[in-house]
């Protein structure tokens, strides 16, 4: 089942990467209640490239008979809090758990190289998934300063303060936060499950620069990690 579950990363990404080539300047999405939201970091290595198209061959197949259904994605610019620095962020959709956990287990029968294909392909693939709670809609506009920001809470107590400081001061700075997400789940080997992943929208660098100095300073104590970076 571990090896299950790290195969399906790939799919995932691969699926989502072709959206990255036709994008609009505002990007909409919609999810009902139920439907599986995935959260994919990856890095493809110089030569994944031209190991692509037979990954396409064999695994979408397998993601499309389970309802997979690849979503417009975003070229990461730059970290601006932690080392960690993937290529793209990507969305990806499903219709349901039961959809998704099915793709998980018949993937390494269906395509028993996958685990191969996937190493070679990427260097960095992280990924968290999401069942909506309730129908979500949100739109990314490429021409405001777009910035996701996860943490990882050390106190809850702590950590819970140091959030809702967090969002009235992002929002008192002009921040707005347009998709927040928790209780991921993250497949074992590719973990990436921030207790808190928001998405949010600047006018400019300028404003995000303003709240980024007060950030900084607010008590951190609660908080075990962060990673945040901007995307376009």
């Amino acid at each position: 089942m571990k090896l299950i579950k790290i195969a399906a990363l790939g799919l995932l990404v691969c699926l989502s990467n072709f959206s990255l080539n036709a994008q609009s300047k505002k990007q909409s999405y919609s999810f009902k209640k139920g439907e599986i939201l995935d959260i994919l970091l990856l890095t493809t290595k110089p030569e994944g490239g031209a190991l692509f198209d037979r990954y396409k061959k064999t695994a979408f197949p397998v993601a499309s008979k389970r309802s997979y259904k690849p979503q417009p994605g975003f070229i990461i610019k730059e970290s601006t809090q932690s080392s960690f620095h993937p290529q793209n962020f990507l969305f990806g959709k499903w219709d349901n758990l039961e959809s998704r956990e099915k793709f998980l287990a018949e993937i390494e029968t269906e395509v028993p190289d996958f685990h191969k294909q996937r190493r070679d392909i990427w260097s960095i693939f992280n990924m968290t998934y999401y069942e909506m709670t309730k129908d979500i809609s949100f739109e990314i506009d490429r021409n405001k300063y777009n910035v996701v920001t996860s943490y990882w809470k050390k106190d809850a107590n702590a950590f819970n303060t140091f959030k809702k400081e967090w969002i009235q001061k992002s929002k008192n700075k002009g921040g707005k936060n347009i998709l927040a997400l928790t209780k991921g789940i993250s497949p074992l080997g590719y973990y990436y499950n921030p207790d808190y992943m928001v998405i949010t929208q600047w006018e400019n660098k300028a404003a995000f620069d303003a709240f980024y100095k007060e950030n900084l300073k607010m008590n951190h104590k609660g908080v075990k990690d962060v990673n945040q970076f901007v995307i376009n």
